[in-house]
């Protein structure tokens, strides 16, 4: 088997880039390329976001009271970082993708599930109706309980 048919059984299934059709495949190698692009720009964000950290948190730190901290600051800095491991996650989405034979759904779904707690770490009860809480709560069960079961269905039992 040559290097090139290798990659080609190796890349993402939805898109080869070979097919007989050579509109198609053009098509797919440019969807490739912009996956590839999009992958160089959540790096962006990854990095811009660890700035906003470091930034935020010098600037809360060096204001009165000096090097303290209060509870909001302390949740905001948590959402901060968050925010960026949601997007080392999307962007290990983006390489998944590119690179296995198959979605990787449960990585999208242990995604979806860091994002919503992100939510809820930064979530101010004092402002929200119930309706909205108990929508996130909804949210977050849901989301367990596929990504327990897609686990339950891997492991075989």
């Amino acid at each position: 088997m040559d290097k090139d048919s290798h990659n080609d059984m190796s890349l993402h299934q939805e898109l080869p880039t070979h097919h007989s059709d050579p509109l198609i495949a053009f098509y797919h190698r440019i969807i490739r390329l912009c996956i590839k692009i999009l992958a160089a720009l959540m790096v962006l964000v990854i990095l811009w976001g660890i700035g906003d950290v470091i930034y935020v948190l010098y600037q809360r730190l060096i204001a009165p009271p000096f090097m303290l901290l209060n509870i909001n600051d302390i949740f905001y800095t948590f959402g901060a970082f968050m925010a960026v491991l949601i997007a080392v996650e999307i962007f290990i989405n983006i390489r998944l993708y590119l690179e296995a034979n198959v979605f990787p759904v449960r990585l999208v779904v242990a995604t979806a599930l860091m994002a919503v707690a992100r939510k809820v770490i930064v979530l101010d009860v004092d402002k929200l109706d119930a309706t909205y809480i108990f929508a996130i709560a909804a949210t977050v069960l849901a989301l367990g309980v596929t990504y327990w079961l897609m686990g339950h269905h891997h492991n075989g039992r």
